[in-house]
């Protein structure tokens, strides 16, 4: 099969023959049709050996039923997430595995196992936010956008944050209430900060959080220290949390990634949630892709169709 190999050249990526994969018996055989890439997982590759599989977000078809009878059957359209999805085949246990709606195309599925569940896994973890105020740092991002829209179908008053206007278009439109360029320790409160920058943005989150309220930080873009002042938190915000959301752990402690996969899947279907493609190429321009999201040029999600 062909696959993105990782490369010791720039981009860091190279479409080369590579095995193909021999699915366990609880895993399913799957031929990919979009991938997606995430900021995270493009980051890693300037660490990664030359020649490995690497991967997250795919979509496709299932090639083989998993051995066990669970999943998906033959022929089924799929969405998951998996350690080695850049390739034309991948094997994946079925646990992580969601079957498509029709209405749902392999380019907006793609978008959504890591970006999509992590705006998920923040919501279900923060519990009803009707009525309540919610910010969203990092919102021209994937996770960002996904994160806005959720907000507001749940009913809480939406604020974005994104230091680039221009990578802002769209956010208003999304359900964002208000959409600042700087987050700043002084000012309003919220109940619920989804917090993807780091850095001088966590640390102004912690003084800007409700008592009570939580910080759910995903990522950190800024790997700089965070810094604030400590009664900021246990005096200004009484009773709040500060939650560690890494998306792969949540899974393992739930079981797997079907059930939030189908869940996106169902909305996207149904014309509540936009997966928000701001690029989409053949794999064999993913450089094109990758160098795009690493200079912040993408406002949403960078697809690649393989052919």
């Amino acid at each position: 099969m062909l696959a993105l190999l990782t490369s010791s050249a720039d981009p860091g990526v190279a479409l080369a023959e590579a095995p193909d994969p021999e699915p366990l018996p609880d895993q399913a055989l799957i031929k990919v049709h979009a991938i997606s890439l995430n900021r995270g997982e493009v980051r890693q590759l300037g660490g990664k050996e030359p020649g490995m599989l690497h991967g997250w977000d795919f979509a496709g078809v299932v090639e083989r039923a998993a051995a066990n009878g669970t999943g998906p059957s033959h022929g089924a359209r799929v969405v998951g997430y998996a350690w080695k999805a850049w390739a034309q085949l991948v094997a994946v246990p079925t646990r992580d595995l969601a079957t498509l709606p029709d209405e749902v195309s392999f380019e907006q599925a793609a978008c959504l196992p890591v970006a999509g569940m992590t705006a998920l896994l923040a919501f279900d973890i923060a519990g009803n936010v009707l009525a309540r105020r919610v910010l969203v740092t990092g919102a021209s991002g994937g996770v960002g956008r996904f994160a806005v829209q959720l907000g507001h179908r749940a009913g809480a008053h939406v604020t974005g944050v994104s230091a680039s206007p221009q990578r802002a278009r769209g956010l208003a439109e999304l359900g964002a209430d208000d959409v600042i360029h700087d987050l700043q320790p002084e000012g309003e409160r919220f109940d619920v900060i989804v917090e993807g920058v780091g850095g001088a943005s966590l640390g102004a989150a912690l003084q800007r959080v409700e008592p009570d309220g939580i910080v759910l930080s995903f990522a950190s873009s800024d790997p700089s220290p965070v810094q604030y002042p400590a009664r900021a938190l246990f005096v200004g915000a009484s009773g709040a949390r500060l939650y560690g959301l890494y998306v792969f752990h949540e899974l393992d402690r739930r079981g797997g990634a079907a059930p939030l996969l189908s869940r996106l899947a169902t909305l996207v279907a149904a014309g509540s949630l936009d997966p928000q493609i701001d690029l989409e190429v053949s794999w064999r321009e993913a450089g094109e892709a990758i160098h795009a999201l690493n200079d912040r040029r993408i406002a949403g999600k960078a697809v690649l169709h393989l052919d």
